[in-house]
């Protein structure tokens, strides 16, 4: 390949990366080409149209999402070496702004001067807040850049919609244990890996398919401290104990764990069990789990279930989803505690979630009433309709505030406060108003 696309391959590298002896080895065994890229044979299989796409080198933009270690960066490694587009390659973590410009003028240029393509392989692309996600969207809209963005986020949670639909959107799962047992072989038997001068014995390779949790870079990247630790050339299990320490957590942020966790962690908030809450919200930190999903599920559920009955609720979320924006993880950690088991430990009331969805289901079956003639606004029409329409009682203009008038055409009953926490007092508040 062009030497232009190899020097945009490795150049965020450090000079001594790219020697194969000094390279990790998860780099090392990195597939050459897609006959060696193992997994995701819904998405990139022999046949897929995304398969079809890469070995004509007509790729068109796309979005890969999915968990760590199960082949993204790989696949835009595949690319890089049989495409005929210059290739780009950026990080979000390391990169800024100017980055991209300078990425993006580069690609206009050569499409100018030589008509030729250029892709962009954007790794950790969630990384952008959607103002600096904004500067790509005419480059991939005029096909300027061709993208690979990869995230291990939800793209419609993190990515501008615009970018999405102007991008195929991939989803990479964990890799089976199948997927797993064709990497460790080819670690212990390629010459890029141990060439068959390391052995696991059989309890060892069935514990660290199992430790990996489907991440392929995990496995890779413990069997070579394993190696590099051992006093022989057989592995046991002790020693991938040892290396290993913490048992991965069985939770998937793309998968059906996910959801599982993130719904028992809300139903234990809502049934008051702050015990059980507090350990679903510690297993998704220890897995990894955003923590901005969680800030998001807390103000969720300070409304849904807590609602008027612990106002405040709503006032403490919000200020720990800042708290998460601001300090981060490990420290975002407390505000998230507190706020879960502020929300557990309250009373409950979903009269105010009731309320607007049987408001907004009356309005799709048809209710549409017209504003009462008081109500409307003042600042337009003949004094003479507006004074047909009868006066607007100004409630601060009464004794304690309130003055009874219709402010409906036809009266609703959506918001049934409970007599739960401070939602009480408002329910004994309305109960005196309608006893007038």
């Amino acid at each position: 390949m062009a030497t232009e696309q190899e020097s945009n391959l490795f150049k965020q590298q450090p000079a001594g990366d790219t020697d194969p002896a000094t390279q990790p080895l998860p780099l090392r065994l990195a597939p050459r080409d897609l006959s060696e890229f193992v997994g995701q044979e819904n998405a990139v299989g022999p046949g897929t149209p995304l398969r079809r796409a890469l070995e004509a080198d007509r790729l068109s933009s796309l979005i890969i999402h999915g968990p760590p270690g199960v082949g993204k960066t790989a696949l835009a490694n595949i690319v890089a070496r049989r495409t005929d587009a210059a290739f780009e390659r950026l990080n979000a973590v390391l990169a800024g702004k100017d980055d991209l410009r300078a990425v993006i003028e580069r690609a206009r240029q050569r499409q100018q001067a030589q008509s030729r393509r250029t892709i962009l392989f954007f790794d950790e692309i969630h990384r952008f807040n959607k103002a600096q996600q904004d500067a790509l969207l005419p480059s991939v809209e005029k096909r300027t850049l061709i993208l690979i963005g990869a995230t291990t986020q939800n793209p419609y949670y993190y990515l501008n919609n615009a970018l999405i639909s102007r991008s195929l959107l991939v989803e990479f799962k964990k890799l089976s244990e199948d997927n797993l047992r064709i990497l460790l072989n080819r670690a212990l038997r390629d010459e890029r890996g141990y060439d068959g001068e390391v052995e696991l014995t059989a309890e060892a390779e069935e514990y660290i398919l199992d430790v990996a949790g489907g991440d392929g870079r995990r496995l890779l990247q413990g069997l070579e401290i394993a190696v590099l630790t051992a006093e022989q050339k057989t592995i046991n299990r002790d020693l991938l104990e040892g290396v290993y320490q913490e048992k991965y957590v069985d939770y998937d942020r793309d998968a059906d764990h996910h959801y599982d966790v993130a719904s028992a962690f809300i139903k234990s908030i809502r049934g008051s069990d702050p015990d059980a809450a507090i350990y679903y919200l510690a297993r998704m930190l220890e897995a990894g789990e955003d923590p901005r999903f969680i800030a998001r599920r807390l103000i969720i559920a300070a409304s849904e279930d807590i609602g008027n009955a612990a106002p405040y609720a709503l006032t403490l979320t919000v200020a720990a989803q800042q708290a998460v924006e601001t300090v981060g993880l490990p420290e975002a950690q407390i505000p998230l505690a507190q706020a879960t088991t502020y929300l557990a430990s309250s009373p409950k009331s979903n009269a105010s979630y009731e309320a607007i969805k049987k408001a907004r289901q009356a309005i799709r079956d048809g209710l549409e009433l017209p504003v009462p003639p008081h109500l409307r606004d003042s600042s337009y029409g003949s004094e003479k309709d507006k004074q047909a329409s009868g006066e607007y009682q100004y409630p601060h203009n009464y004794p304690g505030a309130y003055v009874k008038q219709d402010y409906l055409t036809e009266p609703q009953d959506f918001y049934k406060p409970t007599s739960h926490g401070q939602e009480s007092r408002l329910k004994k508040y309305l109960d005196e108003l309608a006893g007038e």
